[in-house]
C-alpha cells in the first residue's frame, strides 16, 4: 500500500558521479557502425544490461510535432539500423511525412549513450518476411491482432482479437506476413558516442557523414 505520507522525492537533489576513465578519439572505430558493435557487445555481454538492444525511437510529423517510443533494434550494419513496426502505427505515419529520426541507446548503468540522427527507410518485403519468420508464433499473431498506435475500446477487445487468430493459426501452422507491418533502415548521418564522466565533464565524439562517404569525428563540449 502507498504511503500517502511519504516524503516526496525531490530529483533535483539525485545525483551519480561517473567514472573517471572516458573516450578519447585514439579509442574510436573506423566507422561508426563498427564502434557501435564495440559498444553494444560490451553492453550486451560484459554489463549484461537488459535488452540493450531497446532504443528510443524519436518522430516529428510534418506539422513537426514530435513524438518518442521504445522500439528494439533488430539488425545493423553499415547500412544503418533496423527495427519493425505497424506501418499504420504514429511513427510510420510520421515517417511517411518526415522521414528524419533520432535513435537513442540509453545504456544508464555503463553511464553511456549512442545517439544517432539519420534518414528511414522501408525495408524490403522479402527482408520483412525473413525477419518475420524468426519471431515467436505468439508475436507473430500479435502482429495482425494489433492496430497499432489506434484507439481500442478495452483489453478484453485486444484478447479476443488475438484469441480468434491463435484458433486460425495454431501453433505449427504459417502464419502469413502482414501486409501492414515491416521494417525500417535508419541510415545514418551523425552517430554520438557519449561517456559519462566526473564533474559533468562527459565526453561526446560524434561521426559526421562527408559527401564522398567518409566519416569526420568531432569533439563536443559537455
Amino acid at each position: 500500500m502507498t504511503d500517502r505520507h511519504a516524503v516526496p522525492l525531490d530529483p533535483a537533489a539525485m545525483r551519480k558521479q561517473y567514472r573517471a576513465e572516458g573516450l578519447a578519439e585514439s579509442d574510436l572505430a573506423a566507422t561508426p557502425v563498427a564502434q557501435f558493435a564495440h559498444w553494444f557487445a560490451q553492453a550486451a555481454t560484459e554489463a549484461h544490461l537488459f535488452e540493450p538492444n531497446a532504443m528510443v525511437v524519436s518522430t516529428a510529423d510534418a506539422q513537426g510535432r514530435p513524438s518518442s517510443r521504445t522500439v528494439l533494434l533488430k539488425g545493423f550494419d553499415e547500412q544503418g539500423f533496423v527495427f519493425y513496426t505497424n506501418y499504420g502505427s504514429r511513427k510510420a505515419r510520421d515517417l511517411a511525412e518526415n522521414p528524419n529520426v533520432s535513435l537513442l541507446f540509453p545504456w544508464h548503468p555503463m553511464a553511456r549513450q549512442v545517439i544517432v540522427g539519420g534518414v528511414a527507410r522501408r525495408t524490403g518485403r522479402d527482408e520483412t518476411a525473413a525477419y518475420f519468420r524468426t519471431r515467436p508464433h505468439g508475436s507473430q499473431l500479435g502482429a495482425w491482432a494489433s492496430t497499432q498506435s489506434s484507439v481500442v475500446a478495452s483489453r478484453t477487445e485486444l484478447d479476443a482479437s488475438y484469441a480468434e487468430l491463435e484458433a486460425r493459426y495454431p501453433e505449427g501452422e504459417q502464419v502469413p506476413v502482414p501486409p501492414h507491418w515491416g521494417g525500417f533502415r535508419v541510415a545514418p548521418r551523425t552517430v554520438e558516442f557519449w561517456q559519462g564522466r566526473e564533474n559533468r565533464l562527459h565526453d561526446r565524439l560524434r561521426y559526421v557523414a562527408e559527401a564522398d562517404g567518409s566519416w569526420r569525428v568531432e569533439r563536443l563540449s559537455p
